[in-house]
């Protein structure tokens, strides 16, 4: 994966969306391009596709205008139908309609005790054949906001952080109300330590019944939330308070740490929000299952995911981990298995393409400095290679 960057200044949606398709139009065509191919060897038919791309798109313009004028900007300046880098934007909802679903494996650790710095890292796993380039974007959404984030062309964020103090993960979950508007409720963990968010859980899971549709359910493509969470919360309770107004058709997990040492993991699906906060030590860690109770007992994950032993592993190694500088925490990541520990995924070659997954990123955030340390690839590669700041 060959990392980019790019820094716009402009406050105007449409400016920065042209910015980018007009420095990077053969990128955002050929990503477009290899992910419609990956949904048709996943069997999503291009009708359903384009059907779930465009009633996202509708949501997210509904949801969040600037970000859908950003999409068509980026779009028309590339030389590429909005729908098919609208698709690209809502991947994962259009991944939630193949009765297939991939692994997903991510694992992300946040160690935020009070009265220091939080430290943070996490591996973005994905197929290497759909992201052979990728962006870090510095962006100003309004006058004295800087974000600086991880994502791929086409998609408005993933990883990153602001100038507020506030950074955000992701790691993606997999639920039995995944593309359907479910109506249930849910619970939160430890009310006492979420009472901040319980008048926005309510609100997203205590909605009225949604009649039915016949056209694929397509909720605000999950992306998004982490990009306006980034572009405009300031404190953790912001960040909860917008994830609550995004109705979903897809789960998620986004890790939210902020500078003044609290940390949460918004775990989002169509059956209603719930807000994980982080331990009386400080430790936040996820990988890709449900932490709350009430949504765990519909989850739809992989039956091959190593989502459990990648916990499990997060929990052995955390130990070990505070203090220490990205390359070193990363080393410590990996622990005493080194290039062999489950948190680094290696391709299985002998596999095809859209079932191969690997490490392509290893990232952690600076809240207090606003800034990415990363490396493009694995964690236990920093033993030969450095980490590079953003």
């Amino acid at each position: 994966m060959k990392l980019h960057s790019l820094r716009t200044q402009t406050t105007d949606p449409r400016e920065r969306g042209t910015a980018l398709g007009t420095r990077f139009g053969d990128q955002v065509s050929r990503i477009a391009e290899l992910y419609l191919e990956h949904f048709a060897t996943l069997a999503i038919p291009e009708a359903q596709v384009r059907a779930i791309a465009t009633r996202s798109h509708e949501a997210l313009r509904a949801w969040a205008p600037a970000l859908a004028e950003e999409s068509d900007a980026c779009a028309d300046a590339s030389g590429v139908a909005r729908w098919q880098v609208a698709a690209v934007g809502a991947r994962t909802e259009i991944l939630a309609a193949c009765p297939t679903p991939g692994k997903g494996e991510c694992s992300t650790a946040v160690f935020a005790p009070p009265g220091m710095p939080p430290q943070t890292m996490q591996t973005w796993d994905w197929h290497d054949s759909l992201v052979p380039d990728a962006l870090l974007h510095e962006l100003t959404p309004r006058a004295g906001r800087t974000v600086k984030l991880f994502t791929e062309f086409g998609v408005p964020g993933k990883i990153g952080v602001n100038s507020a103090g506030l950074g955000v993960h992701f790691n993606i979950l997999f639920h039995a109300t995944d593309a359907t508007y479910a109506t249930g409720t849910t619970n939160t963990t430890d009310a006492t330590d979420t009472r901040h968010a319980a008048d926005a859980t309510a609100r997203t899971t205590g909605r009225d019944a949604v009649p039915h549709h016949p056209l694929p359910a397509a909720g605000v493509p999950v992306h998004a939330i982490a990009r306006r969470i980034l572009d405009e919360a300031d404190t953790l309770d912001q960040a909860v308070e917008i994830a609550s107004t995004a109705r979903v058709s897809a789960s998620t997990s986004l890790t939210v740490v902020t500078a003044d040492s609290r940390a949460a993991s918004l775990e989002l699906s169509p059956a209603g929000l719930a807000v994980v906060p982080a331990g009386e030590d400080g430790w936040l860690l996820h990988t890709n299952h449900f932490l709350d109770a009430g949504l765990a007992a519909a989850e739809a994950g992989p039956s091959d995911s190593l989502t459990a032993e990648r916990l499990a592993h997060l929990k052995a190694v955390r130990a070990t981990m505070p203090g220490l500088d990205p390359g070193e925490r990363a080393k410590a990541l990996c622990g005493a298995a080194g290039a062999d520990a489950v948190v680094c995924m290696r391709p299985d070659e002998a596999k095809p393409a859209h079932q191969q997954w690997g490490t392509l990123l290893t990232i952690g955030l600076d809240v207090n400095g606003c800034a990415l340390d990363y490396l493009a690839g694995a964690p236990y590669e920093a033993t030969t290679r450095p980490f590079a700041r953003f």
